[in-house]
């Protein structure tokens, strides 16, 4: 059942739009179109929903779709825990191409800003770019070693058991997270262009010539992309929940035991600390402009809504379901994705002038 908590600061602030079910677990999260969403699911299932919840098409894969969906133009590549790689069309799911026999896809695929080029992380920590149009490998990179880091070349587990951190494309640099450290490739050619010792990586984000990098022993780090060095560097002593966000001018990370975290991009100085009702596994999203939405991971999966400047609670919605993912907002709408496979949305309401 959906149902809904407001807090006494504002007056209802949002109202349930719908739920569907795509009758299996997920842990995919939701991929963003301009006019709804897409997901995956364990009985290898790939929908696409509107903005009302309504299926425009379901494919069915039939092994587990562990990560999300990645969008590239008006195509859809999808891989599956048994490695398979499917292309599909984005208006009607229809399968342009598939690869079989490949890595188990367990590391979230990236999309080039063209939608030209995929690119895909093996178990064992070999890089590919595939053409999107064919699927045609452009290059192959294979799992780099480096004798003065760990020996483990499987890259780390991310936001939930079975995931890993995605991979973030800056630019012409592609930046992959691997058992044995952080390695910044060109995505021309997979080409290494330089590689830092920093492991167990929760996961990434960027902002122009930055990448910021989390660890779940606690480090968070602003390394530039052109040559990996440190602009700044911060430590939580209990360590590091959910990958970092940039959000409402500050870089948002998922701190032990429950609490939300900001700092400042530029920084990284401490400028906000929230305590949550359980641990914040996903990433952060913006809402209504001031509004920072924040999904947590308990059984009651409350989504907890945050207004700027003060960062004080606005309301709180509970999903009875653990939300482990980001959220996706499309004007006022707002979709989460349950563990348990359900996709609810919930409709945000602007507050009448003081």
């Amino acid at each position: 059942m959906l149902t809904l908590a407001v807090m006494a600061c504002q007056r209802a602030p949002v109202a349930p739009a719908f739920q569907y079910s795509s009758d299996a677990s997920s842990r995919t999260g939701l991929t963003a179109l301009s006019d709804g969403v897409l997901l995956g699911n364990e009985a290898g299932a790939v929908v696409r929903l509107d903005r009302e919840g309504r299926p425009v098409w379901t494919t069915r894969l039939g092994r587990e779709v562990a990560v999300p969906p990645a969008l590239a133009g008006e195509s859809v590549v999808v891989g599956t825990v048994v490695g398979e790689v499917a292309c599909l069309s984005l208006k009607d799911g229809k399968e342009r191409w598939r690869l079989g026999g490949e890595p188990p896809v367990l590391t979230p695929p990236v999309v080039d800003d063209a939608g030209h080029t995929v690119f895909l992380v093996a178990p064992g920590g070999a890089v590919r770019a595939l053409a999107v149009e064919s699927g045609q490998e452009r290059w192959k990179r294979p799992a780099p070693r480096a004798p003065a880091m760990v020996e483990s070349l499987e890259p780390q587990v991310s936001v939930a058991p079975g995931l890993r951190a995605a991979p973030v494309l800056v630019a012409d640099v592609l930046v992959v997270p691997l058992g044995s450290g952080l390695w910044a490739l060109d995505a021309r050619s997979g080409e290494p262009r330089w590689s830092r010792p920093v492991t167990d990586v929760v996961g990434l984000d960027s902002e122009r010539d930055t990448v910021f990098v989390a660890t779940r022993p606690g480090r968070v780090l602003a390394l530039s992309v052109k040559d990996g060095s440190t602009r700044w560097e911060q430590q939580f002593a209990d360590g590091v929940t959910g990958p970092p966000a940039r959000a409402l001018g500050a870089l948002w990370v998922g701190a032990g035991p429950s609490s939300l975290v900001g700092l400042s991009t530029g920084e990284g100085r401490e400028v906000a600390r929230v305590a949550l009702p359980s641990p914040l596994v996903g990433r952060v999203q913006v809402g209504l402009e001031d509004l920072l939405l924040v999904p947590t991971s308990g059984n009651e999966g409350r989504l907890v809504a945050l207004k700027a400047p003060g960062w004080r609670p606005a309301f709180t919605v509970r999903a009875d379901t653990p939300l482990r993912t980001r959220p996706v907002v499309r004007g006022p709408l707002v979709f989460v994705l349950g563990l348990d496979g359900r996709v609810l949305a919930w409709r945000l309401r602007v507050p009448p002038p003081a």
